[in-house]
């Protein structure tokens, strides 16, 4: 009974990363998937390993068959979570470490880089509060990155991501390492929910829905494509695709007003980061036609910064797709998320240029 599950959660992985392509390439991308003895080896750190994001995020790594070491990285606490996922009996070698002495060890080799670190948004805790914590803790762990494993593919989900990328950008930049292929702000979880959400309304089947999301990974700035989602709903009202763009945007709060001040989204974006990392992983080994929304570098907007499809391959970023056409209420809900963007960028650029 335990092999089926494994093999159903591995499955539904796979299932959800080939559905952020297109429904043309999703057959191809299953027969194309890698078994565990076929797979290069692959090694997968996590800083801020024990952590409400990082404890499942590192059991969903050590599900992932593409994974052949998981490094776990923490202030503290990281040997029993190490030593608790290292018995699942699945392909990674695991390997935990404590304290700043210790970073390093974690990072050598690494393919790719997931930074769940910091802490989470509470009720009450305005943006201000949330970037003064999380931006030094992103700030030190990229020089870490930068002199350790300076080609590894960094995932960044350390809140705000629309201030922690320019912050890691500008730390690579400094020390001669920045590649912007090679940079993710991860903003999966915003597709999940533009996904859960939509399937609810449309009442369609939720495993075969695809919608685009765009812009940032804060409020307003994320920008769901509903008129580009497929399959097509007909029977969603101009209040629905309002009422969905608005749940989407506040799904954080949701889950933090639901939990009452003991949590923010972990659990589902502990997910959505193993989807995207899952998704990096097959660019590295070749698998093609492998996309996924992510906040990267960008010339498609006048900022410096953007979420939107992104094909992914062996370096990194391959492509950085356009958005296609808009619907007029997506229109103005581009132009009304830009400026509030562009002041997270540049204050994540600032903070990182500061002494």
């Amino acid at each position: 009974m335990r092999t089926t599950m494994l093999r159903s959660i591995q499955s539904s992985l796979t299932r959800a990363n080939n559905s952020a392509s297109s429904p043309s390439t999703t057959h191809s991308l299953l027969r194309r998937g890698y078994s565990s003895e076929s797979a290069p080896e692959r090694k997968v750190a996590v800083l801020g390993a024990a952590g409400g994001i990082g404890q499942p995020l590192a059991l969903l790594m050590k599900l992932n068959p593409l994974v052949s070491h998981l490094s776990l990285y923490d202030i503290a606490g990281t040997p029993g979570v190490a030593a608790d996922v290292s018995h699942i009996n699945t392909r990674s070698e695991v390997s935990g470490f404590m304290g700043e002495e210790q970073l390093g060890k974690a990072l050598e080799g690494s393919d790719i880089v997931i930074i769940p670190a910091g802490v989470p948004r509470k009720p009450g805790m305005t943006r201000d509060d949330l970037f003064n914590i999380n931006a030094g803790i992103v700030k030190s762990l990229c020089i870490a990155i930068a002199k350790y494993c300076p080609n590894a593919l960094v995932n960044m989900i350390s809140n705000p991501v629309n201030s922690t990328v320019p912050i890691a950008a500008e730390i690579f930049k400094k020390a001669g390492t920045y590649d912007e292929k090679k940079l993710f702000g991860v903003t999966t979880l915003d597709v999940v929910r533009a996904k859960t959400f939509y399937a609810g309304k449309a009442r369609v089947p939720v495993e075969g829905v695809n919608v685009p999301v765009v812009g940032g990974h804060a409020g307003i700035t994320i920008l769901p494509l509903f008129s580009q989602a497929t399959p097509k709903a007909n029977n969603l009202s101009g209040e629905d695709i309002t009422a969905l763009t608005k749940r989407t945007q506040d799904g954080g709060t949701e889950v933090v007003e639901a939990k009452a001040g003991k949590g923010s989204a972990t659990l589902s974006m502990a997910y959505a980061g193993a989807i995207f990392a899952d998704a990096c992983l097959k660019g590295l080994n070749g698998v093609p036609d492998v996309v996924e929304c992510s906040f990267v570098q960008s010339s498609i907007t006048e900022l410096p910064f953007f979420a939107s499809k992104v094909r992914l391959g062996k370096n990194g970023v391959e492509e950085v797709l356009g958005l296609g056409p808009l619907s007029d209420f997506e229109k103005q809900g581009l132009e009304g998320l830009i400026p509030e963007l562009k002041s997270s960028i540049e204050k994540g650029i600032a903070f990182a240029n500061k002494s």
